[in-house]
């Protein structure tokens, strides 16, 4: 039988982590019973972040450190896809650039739809697929749900080679317990009571389905060395732990304090985070709960030490700043009307026959370098702006997603529209030869100087709100040696 199993791992948490005290302050003259979830963070995407910006660094995080990957599938989970009907998951791999010959899936409409893409990708041994779980987490203000989910990614690179953790076996249950749900026309989740969601669900269900692989592959529950139990806040999980039989030292929460659990694609990132601290030879569990339960049974492999050079979950959670702001966070994900301003009456429609003639340059990041002198050019041109070589028709495709830069200048636009002000745009030096006027993102105000070294992150660059559509480019953020 042919192995299956986790080639390499990477994550993205986005860098404000809102305080849970903030968020309770807010809501207290109504609802001061809220004041027992105040502890810690959540982790919020920023106002040009969505779970298709999370996915592409997530899945940067997960095969920029391995030459030459291209897999030839690409699994895309979350509950909240920006597009409705447009595949996610192919725009998610146009900025990879990975090779548009592969197939690509969106996994959707359940907590549950993390792991279920990765059990269809483990179900299959026909080349390497890329699984990421991205979730941006919309919730009602004031709910229970604002203070303990947060915002994610994680990938994980599927294959048959060099695994750094091994498959052995899961077993799934489907039953259709409406814990929570959504209906087609709203924003939010509607969570029932949550004893009943406990008592019949995660308590009763989750039990079922881990002591069915257990006794389907003869293990014993001391046999598990780490259980994983996603989508649940850290003291539903130490209980519905409990009542699978494991003891509580085995029970890995992550960094729930620091950033919440990130609702689907929450399994991926605890996957993702024990596989770069797991031995060898150690046996985990995973467990996605929704409309059923998922449980998937993996073994580090000799190889495992490998998962600890990839920037996984604990580097991008390490270089989050604090943020009290609530009415930011508000704003960020159009809960409350700002007026921008006349700035913002415009028409901000997409000529989509234009975008898609111009898409390697628009989502790939693509532009030029000249054969003759070496000058790298965005975009590509006909003819090269190096004013000494001028030469025609020298030009090379040259990715910029991946380099670095430094801000050779800078402003601060205090008058220009911005969802997160001010406006921050300049002019970035990649080397000596080759410049590039350019926003810049996850700064502050008075943060920028000349110097500061960069890398290209893809953003959301603007909004249709007429249409509903959104626009994607890429940004100059700071580059932390941290993390990258």
């Amino acid at each position: 039988m042919t192995n299956i199993g986790i080639k390499a791992v990477g994550a993205y948490v986005p860098r404000r982590r809102l305080s849970r005290a903030a968020i309770v302050e807010a809501h207290f003259w109504a609802k001061p019973g809220l004041k027992g979830l105040g502890r810690g963070t959540r982790a919020i995407c920023s106002h040009d972040e969505d779970v298709i910006t999370m996915a592409v660094e997530a899945g940067r995080a997960c095969i920029d450190g391995l030459h030459q990957t291209q897999p030839e599938k690409l699994f895309l989970s979350s509950t909240g896809l920006p597009f409705a009907d447009r595949q996610n998951a192919t725009l998610v791999g146009e900025a990879l650039g990975l090779n548009e010959n592969m197939r690509t899936a969106d996994f959707t409409g359940s907590q549950r739809a993390g792991t279920g893409a990765l059990l269809q990708s483990l179900s299959s041994a026909s080349g390497d697929c890329l699984v990421i779980g991205s979730e941006k987490c919309l919730t009602k203000p004031g709910s229970i749900d604002e203070l303990i989910v947060g915002d994610g990614a994680a990938s994980l690179l599927v294959g048959e080679d060099e695994l750094v953790a091994n498959f052995v076996g899961s077993h799934s249950i489907s039953r259709d317990l409406v814990d929570h749900y959504r209906a087609s026309h709203s924003d939010y989740d509607y969570v029932l009571e949550e004893r009943w969601v406990r008592d019949e669900g995660t308590m009763r269900i989750i039990p079922e389905a881990v002591g069915k692989l257990l006794l389907e592959k003869n293990m014993a529950h001391e046999s598990i060395d780490h259980v994983l139990i996603a989508g649940l806040d850290s003291r539903s999980v130490a209980k519905t732990a409990a009542s699978c039989g494991f003891d509580k030292a085995k029970v890995h929460q992550g960094f729930r304090e620091l950033i919440g659990h990130a609702g689907s694609a929450d399994a991926l990132l605890l996957l993702a985070d024990i596989l770069q601290s797991a031995k060898a030879g150690e046996l985990i569990m995973l467990i996605g709960f929704g409309q059923g339960c998922d449980v998937l049974l993996f073994q580090a492999t000799d190889l495992i030490s490998k998962a600890s050079l990839f920037n996984g979950v604990g580097l991008t959670v390490a270089q989050g700043i604090d943020d009290d702001n609530y009415l930011r966070f508000l704003s960020f994900n159009r809960l409350v009307d700002m007026d921008w301003g006349m700035r913002a009456e415009r028409d901000n429609r997409t000529a989509l026959s234009a975008f898609f003639r111009n898409r390697r340059a628009v989502t790939g990041f693509i532009g030029g370098v000249c054969k003759a002198c070496g000058v790298a050019q965005f975009p590509k041109t006909d003819l090269c702006v190096n004013p000494i070589c001028g030469k025609a028709n020298s030009q090379e495709d040259e990715a910029f997603s991946g380099k670095r830069g430094e801000v050779k200048s800078f402003t601060e636009d205090w008058l220009a529209l911005s969802l997160n002000p001010p406006l921050m745009y300049g002019s970035v030096r990649f080397d000596k030869k080759s410049t590039l006027m350019m926003e810049y993102a996850d700064f502050s105000a008075g943060e920028l100087s000349i110097g500061t070294p960069l890398k290209m992150v893809f953003r959301i660059k603007d909004f249709d709100e007429l249409r509903g559509y959104r626009r994607y480019f890429w940004k100059a953020a700071p580059f932390r040696n941290l993390v990258d």
